[in-house]
């Protein structure tokens, strides 16, 4: 089956999303603030939950088309071929929202798609009342500039949720944006990567999965495992696939942290997600850590707001970690933090900065290359 597919990612990610959807094999259509829709297949389903590192979900697009009114949303919604995908016994709830459009109550929008896939439905059943007791469709729309996109989500629970972070620290960083300031930092064997503010370990878990190559996915589920119309051969081979792939590598990462109780989370963490063989976890002050020789990259979170008491203590550690840190250069440094003056505090410019978001939170990512 021919599928239009939309992976959604954090504001920023695009770029790196897109290049994983080309990596698959699959043709990018059209990329937009926050979503990436590609052509694909039942199998591109599968794989792209699986493999997709820096997507939040995976969702097949119904159909698109131009609502300014009610009436041209119900229009719209009841001409797609809802039946296609969902039975007769399946749920189908639906949500969404608008962005600088005419129709922008929520409600009102849900329950005229509602109504509009359920008109369309009976149209094929003929039955006019569901009674939704099967498999869960969510159906998602989204409107923009007065063009309404339907959906189906394929993911279920969110991607970034890989399965090893069963508990995490206060204001915890995303696994997907986490793997994007790994990517970004260009992990190497033979370069140590050093994450001294840890936390839960999530920057050196995830460049640690990147350079063994383990498919962020493929120890969950997926909603559309339980889709009738994706063969669950095709699932059990792509995850089969995603064990395959699985590589030795010579790379490690260092994850330390001032707090006992964020090495012990790190350290199971780092456990659940196979890559504590790489992945060394222990208990340093970040002011102190030393290079001893080695080439290094630090890539860190360093705490702030939940995370740390006071923004008068987070600006005194940016000023003794950017001393510090430009004691071991030519060690390279990435510091993402939601913090607008960082460098003031760090006391250096750095080399780029690049906006990024922690969900909604925006965040910066300061990219010191040469660090003095």
């Amino acid at each position: 089956m021919k599928l239009e597919l939309v992976a959604t990612c954090l504001f920023g990610l695009e770029r790196l999303l897109g290049e994983e959807i080309d990596a698959l094999g699959y043709e990018r259509i059209s990329t937009i603030d926050g979503r990436v829709t590609f052509a694909g297949d039942e199998e591109a389903v599968a794989l792209s939950n699986i493999f997709l590192r820096y997507a939040e979900r995976v969702f097949i697009k119904i159909g698109s088309f131009r609502a300014e009114s009610f009436e041209e949303l119900f229009e719209g919604v009841r001409k797609l071929n809802w039946s296609d995908y969902i039975g007769k016994n399946d749920a189908f709830p639906v949500k969404g929202h608008a962005i600088k459009s005419k129709l922008h109550s929520i409600p009102d929008c849900q329950a005229i798609i509602k109504k509009a896939v359920v008109r369309s439905m009976s149209q094929v059943y003929g039955i006019d009342q569901f009674p939704e007791t099967g498999v869960k469709y969510q159906i998602e729309f989204f409107i923009l500039n007065d063009v309404a996109t339907l959906m189906i989500d394929t993911s279920g629970v969110a991607l970034h949720k890989r399965g090893y972070r069963k508990d995490s620290l206060g204001a915890p960083i995303r696994e997907t944006l986490a793997a994007a300031i790994a990517a970004t930092s260009r992990p190497r064997e033979n370069v140590l990567l050093w994450d001294p503010m840890c936390g839960s370990g999530t920057i050196a878990i995830e460049a640690a999965m990147i350079m063994k190559n383990i498919a962020p996915g493929r120890n969950r589920r997926f909603a559309g495992e339980d889709f009738a119309f994706i063969d669950k051969k095709i699932w059990r081979e792509a995850r089969e696939e995603a064990f395959d792939v699985e590589r030795a590598t010579d790379f490690q990462a260092f994850a330390s942290d001032i707090d006992p109780s964020a090495v012990a989370l790190a350290e199971k963490n780092a456990k659940l997600a196979g890559v504590s063989d790489i992945v060394r976890v222990f208990r340093q002050n970040a002011r102190k850590i030393s290079a001893d020789g080695r080439r290094g990259t630090i890539v860190s979170n360093p705490p702030y707001g939940e995370r740390l008491g006071t923004l008068r203590e987070a600006e005194q550690l940016y000023r003794e970690i950017g001393v510090h840190f430009r004691s071991l250069s030519p060690w390279q440094v990435y510091i993402i933090t939601s913090h607008p003056a960082f460098e003031r505090f760090y006391g250096m410019k750095a080399d780029k900065v690049r906006k990024l978001y922690n969900g909604m939170l925006p965040c910066y990512l300061y990219q010191y290359f040469k660090n003095q």
